[in-house]
């Protein structure tokens, strides 16, 4: 990320949901600001709670150097109920030309590689060619409604020439809104779709009754499905808990359920029938669906595919498979805290 930022010519559009602390926040505050004082036009823009632990110097250094910078749907007394929805998209888009998105915030966990619980396992991918102005209107229409400004002209969208290999893309984005969202959508008809296998990555699993019941169909019709989701190391705990709570019934119509040992797991993945797979920031959970305005990558490609199921299977060698039997068996304590948990689970 850090070197496609010093790469920038003409323009650069960041946007996550995540900014804290630490030598992290500094060196990329420190790129940014440097391109903007080479004339590059910088566009930032933080969610508002996302980016609550942002060092004060950090935003300084941006500012005095003339980048852009604006906070997204700040908490405001007169309307309440907009604090509750947030933006969880995590983009960069360098002269309209280059792209990145996943799962990946600005702190010091995401400084590593999984190495150890300080360092979270996440995923984020590089792209280019004409999805790239997906990812440009996802963060052009956060702008938007942040500051009331239009990002276009030739230097934000510039003649973008299709590229051979790595199968059709779209960025897939959804916003906080009543009734089905276009991430529940997308995830809904992912399941529906499969033939073969589901290989689902969460970092926060607390799936609805009906997506429990749409992965139990996927594998009522013969389909392999694996789910693999943080373990002892979760930073949400409540949402772990929640997650917990479903594992019975997946368990039961035969879903295999995996939880990651080494650290933190923050990735969004979900590959299907090893063709066609998505990497962004939709979780598997009701902030993703109705909550949060999110955005996520489908790529149509069995080479692509192939690399995440890779990764698929080496998250899975250091990952504890939930035995269906010893799952049954478990306290009353244990089933207590799941079932508490659905007194909130919409908020989740």
């Amino acid at each position: 990320m850090l070197e496609t930022i010093r790469g920038a010519r003409r323009t650069i559009c960041f946007l996550s949901y995540v900014y804290w602390s630490g030598d992290i926040a500094h060196d990329v505050a420190h790129a940014l600001a440097d391109r903007a004082r080479a004339g590059v036009d910088v566009c930032v823009l933080l969610d508002a709670i996302g980016s609550l632990k942002m060092p004060g110097d950090v935003l300084a250094e941006m500012e005095g150097a003339g980048v852009r910078i604006e906070r997204f749907r700040p908490a405001s007394p007169l309307r309440p109920l907009q604090a509750n929805h947030r933006n969880h998209r995590k983009i960069l888009v360098v002269d309209g030309e280059v792209g990145m998105t996943g799962g990946v915030g600005i702190a010091q966990e995401w400084t590593g590689d999984a190495q150890d619980p300080e360092h979270w396992r996440d995923t984020h991918v590089r792209v280019r060619g004409p999805v790239v102005r997906g990812l440009h209107g996802a963060f052009a229409e956060s702008w938007l409604e942040a500051t009331g400004q239009l990002l276009c002209g030739d230097d934000h969208l510039p003649d973008l020439a299709p590229l051979e290999g790595g199968g059709p893309m779209q960025l897939v984005r959804s916003r906080a809104t009543v009734g089905d969202t276009n991430a529940e959508a997308l995830l809904f008809l992912a399941i529906a779709s499969a033939r073969r296998s589901i290989d689902l990555t969460s970092a926060y699993f607390a799936p609805n009754a009906a997506l429990t019941s749409a992965l139990c169909a996927a594998r009522g019709r013969g389909v392999r499905v694996r789910v693999l989701v943080p373990g002892e190391h979760a930073d949400k705990d409540l949402v772990r808990r929640a997650g917990q709570d479903t594992y019975e019934a997946l368990l039961d119509c035969g879903v295999e359920v995996h939880e990651y040992g080494p650290t933190m797991l923050h990735a969004k993945t979900l590959t299907v029938d090893e063709a066609w797979a998505t990497v962004g920031s939709i979780n598997f959970d009701n902030r993703s669906f109705s909550r949060n305005d999110e955005a996520t990558l489908c790529v149509q490609s069995r080479e692509v595919a192939g690399l995440l199921t890779a990764q698929f299977e080496r998250d899975l060698a250091v990952s504890d498979r939930i035995d269906p039997q010893a799952w049954e068996e478990r306290g009353v304590l244990q089933r207590a805290r799941e079932t508490a948990t659905r007194v909130v689970r919409r908020e989740l």
